[in-house]
């Protein structure tokens, strides 16, 4: 019995027929596809956390001269916040450069220091001032050197609004004769603290 050539052939040509359709259906796959696309944009700015002494009746700078037991001194201070955030805390680190005294280091006997806030700028031309509004406690009495001093009851914690500030040192009446003729210098340091996260 021979071989028949027409039927190999025939096979083969239908199995090719097949593997080209196959292609042509996997090609329109690729091509035929839906897109579609979208962008947007948003502005992200940070906030500004800024604190300032303010320059109107601001007297810290000014030096104390021949204080005796019982004297205190007053100097008045505005503290503002500047920025555009409001904020979770205010506090004040004081420092006494060498050479320190016992003004400064003595913490029962030296200088004590007390802040108060008045709810509108303070009256007088010199010490004592006069608060004609409503008087408010921002730091108890504590020895006039100190580190990270918590202050409180401050409106300047919200953006925009100014603290009117008297700040007094004490020279305690059992201030003794080791005291006469000292001299120091004290440093104010105000620092603010951001307010807590949030969801924007």
């Amino acid at each position: 019995m021979g071989l028949s050539l027409k039927k190999t052939s025939t096979k083969i040509l239908a199995s090719a027929s097949l593997v080209a359709a196959a292609a042509a259906v996997a090609g329109m796959g690729t091509y035929g596809a839906f897109t579609s696309s979208t962008s947007a944009s948003a502005s992200v700015a940070a906030g500004t956390v800024s604190i300032a002494l303010g320059a109107a009746g601001n007297s810290l700078s000014i030096p104390a001269a021949g204080v005796l037991p019982g004297d205190r001194i007053e100097r008045l201070v505005s503290l503002v916040n500047s920025g555009n955030q409001n904020l979770n805390a205010v506090t004040l680190t004081t420092t006494a450069p060498a050479p320190a005294t016992v003004l400064t280091t003595d913490a029962v006997n030296g200088l004590q220091l007390t802040i108060d806030a008045c709810s509108v700028p303070w009256t007088g031309t010199a010490a004592p001032y006069t608060c004609t509004g409503t008087l408010t406690p921002v730091l108890a009495k504590v020895p006039v050197v100190g580190s990270n001093l918590p202050l409180s009851n401050l409106t300047s914690l919200t953006a925009g609004k100014t603290d009117n500030l008297r700040v007094s040192a004490t020279l305690p009446t059992t201030a003794g004769d080791a005291f006469q003729g000292q001299t120091s210098t004290v440093g104010f340091s105000f620092t603010a603290t951001q307010r807590s996260e949030t969801v924007k």
